[in-house]
């Protein structure tokens, strides 16, 4: 069966699970979504590097990036292979030049890996068969909705692909202080408060 080369299109709060996120990959040659739930520090892994931000500190997969390149290997590619009882399963192709190994690992850290060693994102056409969605354009609304499978089963709350509105702080500051409150946020290692006020820098910017 063909492999579905899949991009990571964002992350949004979960609505009905506390701490939690859904991670939203998209089809690259169409319109079916996968929306896979995340805990607060894959979701974070995640998004720093979706927005560019450089922890004063190496995170998890910063290291391992790191011991990876200096050891001459990389990623070849990212596989979610099988879903089985909600859960995603992921594997993920190593090469150090002699050889390649698959290993597995989580869904959140396969992709927090392949974002950082900017390799591809695979699937099969059976899982997103079964847990895919379709980006619904006929609706009135100009937010984006999504139509749930029959299968789908974290819940519409979470196929709602938006970043979080910023907070009322974050809007009444100028762009100089937005700069300054990123630079600390980053430094306190508060990634989910230093991507909301990237967020709000790039809306000014444009």
């Amino acid at each position: 069966m063909g492999k579905i080369k899949l991009n990571v299109l964002g992350i949004s709060y979960s609505q009905t699970q506390s701490g939690a996120y859904a991670l939203v990959l998209s089809e690259e040659e169409g319109t079916r979504r996968i929306p896979i739930i995340v805990g607060g520090f894959e979701a974070q892994a995640i998004a720093i590097e979706l927005e560019g931000l450089q922890p004063p500190r190496p995170l998890t997969h910063d290291l391992f990036k790191n011991f990876s390149d200096a050891y001459a290997i990389h990623i070849v590619e990212v596989n979610i292979h099988k879903l089985e009882e909600g859960v995603f399963f992921a594997n993920v192709l190593f090469d150090n030049g002699d050889k390649q190994i698959t290993l597995d690992a989580r869904t959140s850290d396969a992709i927090a890996l392949a974002l950082r060693f900017k390799c591809p994102i695979y699937t099969t056409e059976e899982i997103i068969e079964k847990a895919g969605i379709i980006l619904d354009f006929d609706k009135e609304s100009s937010d984006e909705e999504f139509q749930k499978d029959e299968e789908l089963d974290p819940g519409e709350e979470l196929l709602r692909v938006s970043k979080e509105k910023s907070s009322e702080s974050i809007l009444n500051q100028s762009l100089e202080e937005l700069k300054k409150m990123l630079a600390e946020a980053i430094g306190n290692e508060d990634y989910e408060k230093a991507s909301q006020i990237r967020d709000e820098i790039k809306r000014r910017e444009k």
